[in-house]
């Protein structure tokens, strides 16, 4: 499936700012079953857009405004394939318990099994690991453990929207028993490497169409899990919807948790309020979608245009295979 995405942020101050530095993760990865051909960023004010692939094969976007200003408007469109992944085996062996503390021991895998900034055990997890009956493996695979974390966090929480902020630590989200996809996805990381599995966090975009009944919000970005399965490799549940990471799921960035991957983080000089609006429109598309009025673009923004890696490696080829000629 193609996909066309649209990604609009914009932060208004009460006063003017200035030196403003901003990293920004939109960019669509282009890995397994996903293939991002076009991403376009555009700024106003005017910056020079640069970039850089981190460690994690993310594409981070960055530039700073040094003159005052009073509004940010970001906006990235980006032109998406995603094919649908293989089905899941229905079972998985015990003995694959084995496996997997073998691929642990072979590969480097800390950092999605230690606790991270968002993901970490306290009271009300051990609660919750309790409650869900999921603190031991009990003859059950690491895939039916997994499975069984993802359905009782779709049924022991409710998905209400705003309930909860970036920064809110899980605690609140298990004490109210509500959150976000963002809380979910801390949640199951959590309770999927206090068991010894290694779990990451997922950054990115959800088609809501009329065959699926989604709680997640449309308009907005979205977060799931990858789990690393042995003979699987990395497989992505969504909690909050309890479904597997599928044709619909785009991924962006991966990390620890969403303090690795927030779609942008920056910082200021100035005092002021400032007040975020943020919109996602993701649509299938063969083609990157037309300025409109809800995300119209003029000519003082700066853009930054990147076309698919593999297209650019081609073309170099192809001139050396010309100059050799």
């Amino acid at each position: 499936m193609f996909y066309a995405i649209r990604h609009f942020t914009r932060y208004r101050y009460s006063r003017p700012v200035w030196q403003s530095m901003m990293e920004v993760r939109m960019h669509p990865r282009s890995e397994a079953n996903q293939r991002c051909f076009t991403f376009q960023l555009s700024v106003n004010p005017r910056a020079r857009i640069f970039s850089y692939t981190d460690y994690r094969a993310n594409v981070i976007h960055h530039f700073d405004l040094p003159s005052p200003h009073r509004q940010l408007t970001i906006i990235s469109d980006a032109l998406v394939n995603v094919e649908p992944p293989k089905d899941l085996p229905e079972t998985m062996d015990f003995a694959a318990w084995e496996e997997l503390e073998r691929l642990i021991e072979k590969e480097d895998y800390w950092d999605t099994l230690a606790p991270s900034y968002f993901a970490r055990s306290s009271p009300e997890v051990e609660s919750l690991t309790k409650e869900l009956g999921v603190a031991e493996r009990e003859g059950r695979s690491p895939l039916a453990l997994v499975q069984d974390i993802a359905v009782g966090i779709y049924r022991a929480f409710s998905y209400v929207k705003q309930s909860t902020h970036v920064n809110s630590p899980i605690e609140h989200a298990l004490e109210s028993r509500q959150g976000v996809c963002q809380d979910f996805a801390h949640i199951m990381i959590t309770l999927v490497r206090n068991v010894g599995i290694p779990c990451r966090y997922v950054s990115g975009y959800l088609y809501h169409d009329q065959y699926h009944v989604d709680r997640s919000a449309e308009g907005a970005t979205h977060a799931w899990v990858e789990v690393l399965l042995p003979g699987l490799g990395w497989v992505g549940f969504d909690p909050t919807n309890n479904i597997l990471a599928g044709e619909r799921h785009i991924r962006t960035a991966i990390g620890r948790d969403y303090a690795d991957v927030p779609p942008t983080l920056g910082t200021m000089k100035g005092k002021t309020d400032t007040e975020l609006q943020v919109r996602v429109r993701v649509t299938p598309s063969k083609a990157v979608l037309p300025p409109d009025e809800e995300f119209a673009a003029d000519e003082e923004w700066s853009q930054f245009l990147e076309e698919d890696r593999q297209s650019q490696l081609l073309y170099a080829e192809q001139q050396q295979q010309q100059q050799q000629q």
